[in-house]
């Protein structure tokens, strides 16, 4: 049996009712990948051209920093990394956190909470990301969960 970590980050607490019951499903700890600087409602005002979330998502090298880097990667043979989608993909603060760690060795299973978008285009930005390591084609959870559903997920794993 694999030793799983769900990791997630979340601006409005949608993806992180996710990771939770993703977590308590899989029998998996649980670690926040939080920004240095707090997304504000107008930070991810979508139709503002102005605003952080839209301005670091047309800049594919940004990366906002991590409040901290405690995530104990290395203890984990499978790394979930949740997140909601923005503009068709992961936001730029995953790729800051998969360059933080070394994922040598793990298997990382995106998920994602979409108001719309599917989750392919963030997985394939993920494998990129870390080219040597083994990346599943990860899944959108939205809407109500069915614990059992997360449970057989989780349990491929």
């Amino acid at each position: 049996m694999s030793k799983k970590l769900v990791t997630y980050f979340s601006a409005s607490g949608v993806t992180e009712a996710v990771a939770r019951k993703l977590a308590e499903a899989g029998n998996a700890d649980l670690y926040e990948i939080r920004p240095e600087v707090p997304y504000t409602r107008a930070d991810l005002d979508w139709t503002d051209k102005n605003s952080r979330s839209t301005i670091e998502m047309q800049d594919s090298s940004f990366r906002p920093a991590l409040a901290d880097k405690e995530a104990k990667v290395s203890d984990y043979d499978v790394i979930f990394i949740g997140f909601p989608i923005w503009w068709y993909t992961a936001p730029t603060i995953i790729n800051t956190f998969l360059e933080t760690y070394d994922f040598g060795g793990k298997m990382i299973v995106p998920f994602a909470t979409s108001g719309g978008s599917g989750i392919k285009k963030a997985a394939e930005a993920i494998r990129k990301a870390v080219p040597d390591v083994e990346v599943e084609d990860g899944r959108l959870l939205n809407g109500r969960l069915n614990q059992s559903d997360l449970e057989s997920w989780m349990g491929q794993y």
